[in-house]
């Protein structure tokens, strides 16, 4: 297994960029925590802070094509620099804002300019996809490795950032994900020969990537995986309060987590020949077909079993679409291509997130699984319904590692 990865880290500058990304994506998963836990402690209010994490979630998800198109057009250092000096200054303000009790609207526009910022993961994919054009079966590899390092930063973030903010200040959990997103992702620019170069004006197709036949629908798609996680993580936290063991929520996402990294790298090692549109359909059918029996299962230890099987099925299905985009769009439009399906799966999480929070109160706690299983279901649907609409747009479009 490590033979299959080991060939990653010998490509230079790779091990630089890879950890400094990771290393931004750790910052990046401290904010949303951080900045209900600051709120709360602060306002005594998890409604206001519920309502400044999603304006910065609304923020996020407009900015990421945004920004993604003009890393394509101008480059990813300097297209990204000035956003992340800017989301650091706004993050600051914001922090400063909340520590002297400032009004409550101030918190909504320091936070919504500081989450302004460039998606580390589309830009990190990109470079494999630059580095690794020629080789599609290490190409695979390198997305799962992505894959795995998201997960893990899913997990590592959230704990570092309650930490700060429950042991120093309410404050110091939004404070260390600003410093340490800025460092990372300046560390991540400074690596400039794995950066990929910048398709000439003169070459760069018209339109946008969203606008690519097939590229909306891995976006709708993956918007229901986002619903399946945002749904998974509130009922996880209502079903153990329920049960009167709330740490047991963290053991039960934590069992989540690690089913889709370890099936990450067991699925980085697999070469596949066959359509990658079908591949995806079917990944998406097995995340339904493991993600519906929690609704069978009521001992929370149970639960936990049942959720490590169903995150092993997440992982493929992520890997495999943002690689099927690096099909649909052209070399030109690379970055914005997965920032927008990136982008889609964050408002499916938000959205999953705050539908979840409605059917708890109104259905009760293990019911308002019904609703992952069914986004789930939904997931399937789309990719299958697109199915041969996405495989014709592979085979007829010119992929984003050719140029």
């Amino acid at each position: 297994m490590l033979s299959t990865y080991r060939p990653l880290f010998a490509i230079p500058g790779a091990t630089r960029f890879l950890a400094a990304g990771a290393l931004s994506r750790v910052g990046g998963a401290m904010f949303g925590v951080a900045i209900i836990v600051m709120i709360a402690t602060r306002r005594d209010s998890y409604g206001l802070a519920g309502a400044v994490s999603a304006g910065g979630i609304v923020v996020l998800a407009v900015a990421g094509p945004v920004i993604g198109r003009l890393v394509d057009k101008h480059g990813q250092r300097r297209a990204s620099m000035p956003f992340i000096l800017m989301t650091f200054v706004a993050g600051l303000v914001t922090v400063a804002l909340s520590a002297v009790g400032a009004p409550a609207w101030t918190l909504f526009v320091g936070y919504a300019v500081s989450a302004f910022l460039p998606e580390m993961g589309p830009m990190s994919r990109a470079r494999w996809a630059h580095l690794l054009r020629d080789e599609p079966d290490a190409l695979h590899a390198a997305m799962s490795l992505e894959q795995v390092i998201e997960e893990a930063t899913f997990v590592l973030g959230p704990v570092l950032g309650v930490l700060a903010a429950t042991t120093l200040f309410p404050e110091a959990g939004l404070l260390l994900a600003y410093v340490v997103f800025t460092a990372g992702s300046v560390l991540f620019l400074a690596e400039r020969r794995s950066e990929p170069p910048v398709v000439p004006h003169d070459e760069r197709p018209h339109g946008l990537a969203i606008a690519r036949p097939g590229v909306a629908a891995v976006a709708a798609a993956l918007f229901m995986v986002g619903a399946v996680f945002g749904g998974n993580e509130v009922v996880a936290v209502a079903v153990a309060d329920e049960a009167g063991r709330t740490g047991m929520s963290s053991v039960i996402l934590g069992a989540f987590a690690l089913g889709s990294a370890l099936s990450a790298i067991v699925f980085g090692t697999r070469k596949f020949t066959g359509s990658i549109a079908r591949r995806f359909v079917w990944c998406a059918l097995g995340m339904f077909v493991l993600e519906a029996p929690v609704l069978l299962i009521d001992s929370l230890w149970g639960l936990t079993l049942m959720m490590f099987v169903a995150g092993s099925a997440t992982a493929p299905t992520l890997i495999t679409g943002m690689t099927l985009v690096q099909h649909l769009v052209p070399r030109a439009f690379l970055t914005e291509g997965m920032a927008v399906v990136i982008t889609g799966l964050l408002i499916g999480l938000a959205s999953g997130t705050a539908l979840s929070g409605i059917l708890v109160d109104s259905w009760g706690a293990h019911e308002t699984f019904a609703l992952p299983v069914a986004a789930a279901l939904l997931s399937a649907v789309i990719a299958a319904a697109w199915g041969r609409v996405l495989g014709r747009s592979v085979r007829g479009a010119r992929p984003a590692e050719t140029s």
